[in-house]
Parts: C-alpha cells; sequence; structure tokens
C-alpha cells in the first residue's frame, strides 16, 4: 500500500474488515446448522427519538417550539455490518482497522441508543488490531481486558464482544500494512472469532430472538 493516502488507507482496510465480518457471521450461522435463507446483512439509519423527559426539562419557550414539532425530532444511526435473522435485527457489528478507549465509549454511545429500539439486540467490535491496552492484542485463551475498557464499558448497559484479529497491541509507527511490520490473519484466529460470534447467534438459530422485527417496524 506504499504511495497511498492516510484516508484511503483507512477506508481500504475497514472495508476489509466489513467483508471479513460477513464471511465469519455466515461461517458461524453455517456451523449452527442455520438456514443460508434466514441469515441476511442490511445497511440504513434506525432513528432513536428524543426523550421526552429531556423536553420537559427545558425552558418554557424551547418546549414550546420543540413540541408542535417532536416528530422531528430524532437521531439516525447505524453501525457496519447489521445482521438479520428471519427478518429480525439481531447483532450490531462495529468494524475498525483499529480502537482505542475513546473510540470504544462512541461505540457503546450508538449500541446503547440501538438498543433503546431494539432491548434483545447482540452488540459485538470486530477489530483488526487493538489500541485498548490490556491483553486484547493476546490472541488465544481468556482475555481480561484493561482496566480503562471495563470501566467505560461498565456506564452503559451494554454487553460488548470484542475480537482483535491481529497479534500484537498496535504501533502507530508499526503500521500493519506495510511489509516490515507485517502481521498475519491466522486460521486459528478466524476460527476464534467464528466461535463467539456462533454464541452470539445461537439463541437465534433456535428461533428465540425476541420481538426485534416488532420494534423495528415501529421504528422504521
Amino acid at each position: 500500500m506504499r504511495g497511498q493516502q492516510p484516508g484511503s488507507i483507512r477506508a481500504m482496510k475497514g472495508k476489509l474488515v466489513e467483508d471479513l465480518t460477513k464471511q465469519m457471521v455466515e461461517l458461524a450461522w453455517q456451523g449452527l446448522d442455520g438456514d443460508s435463507r434466514d441469515l441476511t446483512f442490511a445497511s440504513g439509519k434506525h432513528y432513536v427519538p428524543i426523550i421526552q423527559e429531556y423536553v420537559r426539562r427545558q425552558p418554557q419557550e424551547i418546549r414550546a417550539y420543540i413540541e408542535p414539532r417532536i416528530g422531528e425530532y430524532r437521531y439516525g444511526l447505524g453501525c457496519d455490518v447489521q445482521v438479520y435473522v428471519r427478518g429480525a435485527f439481531f447483532l450490531a457489528i462495529e468494524c475498525k482497522s483499529y480502537a482505542e478507549n475513546s473510540m470504544l465509549k462512541r461505540i457503546l454511545i450508538d449500541c446503547s441508543m440501538l438498543k433503546s429500539l431494539y432491548p434483545d439486540l447482540r452488540f459485538a467490535l470486530v477489530q483488526l488490531e487493538s489500541m485498548l491496552g490490556g491483553d486484547y492484542s493476546d490472541l488465544g485463551g481468556i482475555q481480561f481486558g484493561s482496566a480503562a475498557s471495563h470501566t467505560i464499558m461498565s456506564y452503559f448497559d451494554v454487553d460488548l464482544t470484542i475480537l482483535t484479529m491481529l497479534q500484537g497491541e498496535r504501533r502507530v509507527n508499526q503500521p500493519a500494512h506495510e511489509e516490515q511490520w507485517y502481521k498475519p490473519l491466522t486460521p486459528d484466529t478466524v476460527a476464534g472469532a467464528v466461535s463467539e460470534l456462533q454464541v452470539l447467534l445461537a439463541d437465534a438459530r433456535i428461533g428465540s430472538q425476541g420481538t426485534n422485527r416488532d420494534r423495528q417496524d415501529k421504528a422504521g
């Protein structure tokens, strides 16, 4: 990738992680003997409404302006890979070439807002490299994470599965796309990630995906 602009390199890595993630989800579903016709990917935004209690706390003049227009007060958000099972939004996955803790915080905010629409939704972060600290970049075996990441996650009512694909903490001056800093993506790492995704998809396989389909119809 020599000669490429940093922005284009990030875009290429992001597309790589998204494509890899979709393939791993498909492998996970196959491993659960799921019907391929039941698994689909979608894109697009999901719209969260303004919280009424927030409106009630505003000065009278602001409330008087917002309330007649309340239907316009919504925010659209999505995620990189949206996994649907039998038409129900079941698993939301963020895909990053790397993640550090300020990015993790933003991801969790989006997850929380999506969860307000879809309480049964599952969440995952797939990253090529990690800058979260701790042992997120030590592949194989139990990962204990980092003190900072666990502290951030403790403030959100979201269970986020974090999957790292390349061994070793990311170094800004050692980009993995350059030959001298090359990091292999191993079959064992992919197999481990597929197993983690199977855990997230297992409930959908047995048909206990909750009522996300109904909630999606109402939110659309």
